[in-house]
C-alpha cells in the first residue's frame, strides 16, 4: 500500500492539502502535498484524519462490556470503524468489586486474543468506580461505592492480571486516601481522572499534583463552576495538566457551552462518548453494568429513576454536532484523535506522522464516515 492521497488531511491540528499519507507495514511513513505518485489511492473528495479515539465507552450496538463474552466484545470492537472509532476503552462503572475484578482479567484476555485483528483496537479498561463521591453518584449504585483504601488498591495494583487490563481509573480525589491512591496508582503506569466527585478546585489542584491528568464528563456528575469556588469544572477549564472529558451529545453538555469548552480549554479537550449498550441501537431497554436503562427515542439512556446514565452518542455525530455549530473542524477532530491519544500516553495513534499506525478515516464533505482503516487494513467501507 503506496499512500492514500485526499483534497484535505489533518497534520499536526490543522487541515492541509491536497495531500499524499504514505503507509507502509501498517505503518505511517510520512505526509507529502501534493496529489501523490502513480500508485497512490486517491480519494476524490472529503476529508483524511487520524482514527478517532474513544477513551470512555462502556458498551454499544446491544452490548455492555462488563458482561460481554469474546463475541459480543468482537462484535463492537467490529462495529466501531463504522462510526471512525479506530481505538477504545472499554469501560467499566462500579459495580461488585469480585464481579469488577473477574471482568478485568478476562477483557485482559480479550484484549489480547483480538489484538492482530483489523478492528477497533482496545486500548485497555477505563474503570470508573468504585472510588466515587456518594455526593456526586449520577447513575453509579451507591452500595457499591468505596473509599479507596490500600487494601482495595491493592486489588488492583497488586494482582497482575486486573492491573495489565488498567489504562485509566477515575477517582474522587476528595475521598480519604485518593491522593496516595492517586501517587500509587500512576506510578504503574495507569492514569487518573477525577470523576463523580464534588472536589474543591484546590483539592483538585492536589489530585494533578499527586499525578491525576483528566477530568470525567465535564459538568456531568461534578461540583460546577461558582465565581467563588471554581469547582471541578473551574479547574478542568483553567489547569493545563487536566484534559477535561466532553460529551457532545447536546444534552449532556449543551452546544453553546460545548463551543465554550473548546475555546478555552481548547485542544487540552478529549471528545467522549460515555456510551452504552444503546448506542447503535433502537430505543428500548438496556445494561448499564448493574443498572437498567431505557433510551427513548429523542432523549439520552435514563435509569428507572430518570437519572441520565450514559449515552447512545457515536464519536463521528460528536465531530458532526461541534462542526455544525461553528467550531473549527480541525480543532474538533483533533479532540477526537491526538487529544484523547495523548491523554493516555500513546504518541503512535491519533496522528499522521511517520512511525505512527496506520489508522485513518475517510469523511465525506458533509462529515460522514466513508471509509476506515485500522493499521493500513480495511476496516469499514460505506456503500456509496
Amino acid at each position: 500500500m503506496a499512500g492514500i492521497g485526499a483534497p484535505r488531511v489533518l497534520v499536526d491540528g490543522a487541515l492541509v492539502g491536497p495531500a499524499e499519507v504514505g503507509v507502509e507495514q501498517g505503518r505511517i511513513i510520512g505526509v507529502t502535498e501534493g496529489p501523490g505518485g502513480p500508485d497512490t489511492i486517491r480519494l476524490p473528495h472529503g476529508v483524511l484524519t487520524p482514527g478517532l479515539i474513544d477513551i470512555q465507552l462502556n458498551g454499544a450496538f446491544g452490548h455492555d462490556f462488563v458482561a460481554a463474552d469474546a463475541t459480543a466484545w468482537r462484535e463492537v470492537a467490529a462495529k466501531l470503524p463504522s462510526t471512525g472509532v479506530t481505538a477504545f476503552c472499554p469501560t467499566f462503572i462500579t459495580g461488585d468489586l469480585d464481579t469488577l475484578t473477574a471482568a478485568l482479567v478476562r477483557a485482559a484476555e480479550l484484549r489480547a486474543k483480538f489484538a492482530l485483528e483489523p478492528i477497533a483496537r482496545d486500548l485497555g479498561v477505563h474503570l470508573e468506580g468504585p472510588f466515587l463521591s456518594p455526593a456526586r453518584v449520577g447513575t453509579h449504585p451507591p452500595q457499591y461505592l468505596r473509599e479507596p483504601t490500600p487494601e482495595l488498591v491493592d486489588r488492583l495494583l497488586l494482582d497482575d492480571a486486573v492491573r495489565e487490563a488498567l489504562t485509566l481509573i477515575t477517582l474522587a480525589p476528595e475521598l480519604p486516601g485518593a491522593l496516595e491512591a492517586i501517587r500509587r496508582i500512576v506510578a504503574t503506569g495507569i492514569r487518573v481522572s477525577a470523576g463523580h466527585t464534588d472536589a474543591t478546585a484546590a483539592e483538585m489542584s492536589a489530585a494533578a499534583d499527586a499525578g491525576a491528568t483528566m477530568v470525567t464528563h465535564l459538568f456531568n456528575a461534578q461540583r460546577g463552576l461558582g465565581h467563588r469556588e471554581p469547582g471541578v469544572v473551574g479547574a478542568a477549564l483553567s489547569d493545563p495538566r487536566l484534559t477535561p472529558g466532553l460529551i457532545a451529545d447536546l444534552h449532556h453538555v449543551v452546544g453553546p457551552v460545548c463551543s465554550l469548552v473548546l475555546r478555552v480549554a481548547g485542544e487540552r479537550t478529549a471528545l467522549v462518548t460515555d456510551a452504552m449498550a444503546a448506542a447503535g441501537m433502537p430505543p428500548g431497554r438496556y445494561r448499564l453494568g448493574d443498572v437498567d436503562v431505557t433510551l427513548v427515542e429523542g432523549d439520552v439512556p435514563r435509569n428507572l429513576d430518570g437519572t441520565i446514565a450514559g449515552s447512545a452518542l457515536t464519536l463521528d455525530l460528536a465531530v458532526r454536532n461541534l462542526i455544525a455549530l461553528g467550531n473549527p473542524p480541525a480543532r474538533v477532530l483533533t479532540c477526537a484523535t491526538r487529544v484523547p491519544a495523548d491523554a493516555l500516553g500513546r504518541p503512535d495513534l491519533g496522528r499522521l506522522s511517520p512511525g505512527t499506525a496506520a489508522d485513518l478515516v475517510w469523511w465525506s464533505d458533509d462529515w460522514q464516515i466513508l471509509k476506515t482503516w485500522v493499521g493500513g487494513v480495511v476496516a469499514y467501507e460505506a456503500n456509496i
